[in-house]
């Protein structure tokens, strides 16, 4: 904040900063949602009283009001901080009402000619007096010389605070805040054998500020979880089956976030994007299935195709055996000559070790399912309901009425005619939904082959099709409407 400054004082990067930054020993807490915690150590010589302390190379994106400063003998009064960066436009925007040198050249001979003028104006272009005419600089047609900077701009962003300091002398002190700009997100790179039924699997963090700040030798710390209050990013993918685990992984933990320290000390540049390594499996065990999600009373007069999904476990000593960060997983296979190919790509949210999933990573041409209404009549069950009930009075009689009938039933007959063109014989997945709609009364009678109810709303059905053959599915559905 602003205070008299009596005495010039120092500032001193850590050892292995960056040439040139202010900085001193910074620390970043970086967590998925557009927010991060800076803590910057730096050390300082501070005069005795009220004094002013500035703070070159913070974020450009800080969030002043969480700035804390934690020193012996030192307490904030007043802070601000300094947003209004150099550039040629602001410095023009500053100049207005101010007299500045134009400077001409002549492009055949070289001649310079300089002449005072009055800026004012710089709204989508330049306007000045010069003498008693009133002229619009071209861009790049004249040079503009400035007698000295204002004030109020600054080359790097920089915090001012004003400090009561009870003892003059030198001494570390912690700067801490939260910044927009800084984030961080997981992508995996999956590389599946199909024969083998395994898969590699490797996990880079990608790492990007763009707080217009570099961040120097700093500790990073890479936080999986969504703390409340900062930009919420709820756009994940949802064609992924995940059955969480209740494994415990080996991670740090912060609160119920798990936490991704990078080992050692890196630069996180402004404008850039970062990655490291953090996760290599090989060998996990893996398979790829087919899938198919049919909506309630959805029929199809031409075959659909069923999804590839690749199955995978976090557990430990049967799959990746850790915890995930949401990210993306991008998947490959071996061609036949042995190049690895790309096949597809999902996003997956934070996954507990021990869990399953099911990637969904294209269609399968060569392998369709045709559902078909093939019949839908209303039946009258022998149960009967409770479906009103009143309080009657009558001659100043009190009764309590109630009105009870039948349940009436909709019986739907589906068949489901799924086909392989492949030369092998393959076990696929059909999930029939749209079962409850908030009635939770749905039966099901009779099924050619026998399901799974998964949920409410849910049930599946796992099929073998021949190599080069077909296979149909009729079930009927008992549901109340």
């Amino acid at each position: 904040m602003l205070a008299a400054l009596p005495v010039p004082l120092a500032a001193q990067g850590a050892p292995g900063s960056s040439p040139g930054s202010s900085q001193g020993d910074v620390a970043l807490t970086i967590y998925n949602n557009d927010l991060a915690l800076v803590q910057d150590r730096r050390e300082l010589t501070l005069a005795k009283g009220r004094v002013k302390q500035e703070f070159p190379d913070v974020s450009a994106m800080i969030r002043p009001e969480t700035v804390t400063l934690s020193g012996e003998g030192a307490g904030i009064i007043e802070q601000n901080f300094d947003y209004d960066l150099l550039s040629p436009e602001k410095l023009l925007d500053k100049a207005v009402g101010q007299t500045v040198t134009v400077v001409r050249t002549n492009p055949a001979t070289g001649t310079e000619t300089r002449e005072q003028a009055l800026v004012l104006a710089n709204n989508g272009g330049t306007i000045v007096r010069i003498g008693d005419r009133i002229e619009v600089l071209e861009q790049y047609g004249a040079r503009i010389l400035f007698s000295g900077l204002p004030p109020s701009l600054r080359a790097r962003p920089t915090l001012s605070v004003a400090l009561d300091v009870a003892n003059a002398g030198p001494r570390p002190v912690t700067l801490s805040y939260l910044s927009s700009g800084l984030g961080w997100k997981a992508d995996y790179v999956a590389l599946f054998d199909e024969a083998a039924g395994k898969m590699d699997l490797q996990g880079w963090i990608t790492l990007t500020n763009n707080t217009g700040t570099t961040f120097g030798n700093a500790r990073v710390l890479l936080v999986a979880g969504q703390p409340e209050g900062g930009a919420m990013n709820n756009a994940r993918a949802r064609q992924v089956d995940m059955v969480p685990g209740t494994q415990s992984a080996n991670r740090e933990r912060l609160g119920d976030f798990y936490v991704y320290p990078i080992a050692a000390r890196t630069t996180v540049a402004n404008a850039q994007q970062k990655q490291v390594s953090f996760l290599d499996v090989a060998g996990a065990p893996a398979s790829k299935g087919y899938y198919f999600r049919n909506d309630w009373l959805g029929t199809s007069d031409e075959a659909q195709s069923f999804a590839t999904v690749l199955n995978l476990s976090t557990a430990k000593g049967s799959g990746v055996g850790d915890a995930l960060p949401a990210g993306t997983v991008r998947v490959y296979m071996r061609d036949v000559r042995g190049a690895p190919q790309f096949i597809g790509e999902k996003s997956i949210d934070h996954t507990p070790m021990g869990s399953t999933l099911s990637l969904r990573t294209g269609e399968a041409f060569d392998v369709k399912v045709q559902p078909t209404v093939l019949k839908r009549e209303r039946i009258t069950s022998d149960e009967w309901e409770r479906s009103g009930r009143w309080r009657v009075t009558v001659n100043g009689k009190t009764d309590d009425v109630t009105v009870e009938r039948q349940k009436e039933f909709w019986r739907t007959t589906m068949a489901y005619k799924v086909t392989n063109a492949r030369p092998a014989q393959l076990k696929v997945d059909l999930v029939q939904a749209g079962l409850d709609n908030g009635w939770s009364d749905t039966r099901v009678p009779a099924e050619s082959v026998k399901g799974t109810q998964r949920t409410l709303d849910e049930r599946a059905w796992t099929l073998d099709v021949p190599a080069n053959g077909e296979t149909t599915l009729t079930v009927q559905f008992d549901t109340r409407y």
